[in-house]
């Protein structure tokens, strides 16, 4: 096969429509792959104006695609409509270049033409997305920001800008130091550079500094974006200005720590009370004060915790503080459960009672005693038991007094559990069970 030949078939057994036309755009050649885009033969076309694949208001293009191919222009890729015979519209991408004969003059144009409407429809459904994700990003109520995979960040939302009334250029990479406190950075920063690192989630709370130089306080977080392979591209992180419920909480703790003080004086104005009006039996004033301080150790549990919940762990160990000389004979063991503010209440009461008589009558009364205190906890509920060994012959006492309705009575029936109380010779023990509503952490034993 000969060259021309060769050529020749290229043209015609290509999938791109080629088409060659003269300088004042009339068409020479015209193969197969123009005729399936544009409807119209080869007979039909050669010999023909290209004109008529053009629009109305696309005439004018025709103009300047000549007047650079006159000048030995390429016209480079080149997105427009066409018309197909039936008068529908085509979108399609098209290269010009001048052909010349041999002596070098130019005595037309060889144009390659394609479809591109599955290159439109992408750039479109681009745009849709990018529009729908700058409209996401500059409205959110956070300051957002996109980093590359080793940190550096390239993108900030309008609301960083607003806030640190920073530039691109002053915050680009991680310039971001610059509006952060002097405090804090150093730990911010090491932090960040961790869960870079690690490939992890990150979240920081610390302050940032405005435009007008006021410091506020945000709960930062970032994401890692990963490509098909779990490999972090790109992190996505926002800012969220959490200053006013810091204030907020900030107040409410303060309030909660006067009324609590103020609780406590009303305490100390009861005990008092209790000295003036029982003062000849000293022994019923010292357990009536010890009561009112378990009370007391209670509410200062709870307002550490800000009423919400009670670590277990937490409830014994303050509960037992009292009887920290018999710490080493005293041992306590159980998962990392809470209770509920009420429960915590009740069973503090409970444990300060049974301490308070091991100390008197019971293993704690004598060296060789001990106290084993386990709990328990599950999606069926909360259990607690003290066991006492080493300890003095027990003997049921033949009195209930308001310590055994502390023990007993009051933590089955406020927390709709059982108690069971038994008086071994060897040793008193108590177990208290009760639903699992009793627990702070309930969501996660149940997850």
């Amino acid at each position: 096969m000969n060259p021309q030949d060769h050529y020749a078939a290229l043209i015609q057994s290509s999938d791109d429509a080629i088409i060659a036309k003269d300088l004042e755009g009339i068409v020479l050649s015209w193969n197969p792959a123009a005729e399936a885009l544009f409807g119209w033969t080869y007979k039909e076309m050669v010999g023909h104006s290209i004109r008529c694949l053009l629009p109305d208001d696309r005439q004018d293009e025709e103009d300047l695609i000549l007047a650079r191919i006159r000048e030995g222009e390429k016209v480079g890729l080149l997105l427009t409509d066409r018309l197909h015979k039936d008068g529908h519209r085509i979108p399609v991408s098209v290269t010009i270049s001048p052909v010349r004969d041999p002596a070098g003059r130019i005595i037309g144009a060889s144009k390659i033409a394609r479809d591109a409407s599955g290159h439109i429809a992408t750039e479109r459904q681009l745009r849709e997305s990018e529009n729908r994700f700058r409209l996401l990003a500059e409205n959110i109520a956070q300051l957002a920001w996109i980093a590359e995979a080793d940190g550096d960040i390239f993108w900030y939302n309008q609301r960083w800008y607003d806030y640190t009334g920073t530039t691109l250029d002053e915050m680009k990479g991680w310039g971001w130091r610059a509006v952060h406190h002097p405090d804090h950075l150093d730990r911010v920063e090491t932090l960040f550079r961790q869960q870079l690192e690690a490939e992890e989630e990150w979240e920081d709370i610390f302050p940032l500094r405005s435009a007008d130089g006021q410091w506020g306080w945000f709960l930062s977080r970032a994401k890692p974006i990963r490509d098909e392979d779990g490999r972090v591209t790109h992190w996505f992180g926002t800012n969220t200005d959490i200053t006013e419920q810091r204030e907020q909480t900030e107040q409410i703790n303060l309030l909660l720590r006067e009324v609590n003080h103020r609780s406590k004086n009303m305490l100390a104005k009861v005990q008092a009370l209790a000295r003036s009006s029982i003062g000849a039996d000293e022994q019923l004033v010292r357990r009536f004060e010890q009561r009112v301080g378990s009370l007391a150790v209670n509410q200062d549990i709870l307002v550490r915790r800000d009423w919400r919940e009670v670590p277990v762990d937490e409830l014994v160990r303050l509960q037992l503080r009292f009887i920290d000389g018999e710490g080493k004979r005293v041992a306590r063991s159980g998962p990392d459960c809470a209770l509920i503010p009420r429960a915590a209440e009740i069973v503090g009461m409970a444990l300060h009672e049974l301490a308070t008589n091991s100390l008197k009558y019971g293993a704690l009364s004598v060296d060789e005693g001990h106290v084993a205190i386990d709990w328990s906890c599950s999606p069926e509920g909360f259990t607690i038991a003290w066991r006492e060994r080493g300890g003095p012959r027990v003997k049921k006492p033949k009195h209930r007094g308001f310590g055994s309705q502390l023990i007993e009575d009051i933590p089955g029936r406020a927390l709709g559990g059982t108690v069971v109380h038994h008086y071994d010779p060897k040793g008193v023990s108590w177990e208290l069970s009760i639903p699992e509503s009793n627990l702070a952490d309930r969501a996660r034993l149940t997850a």
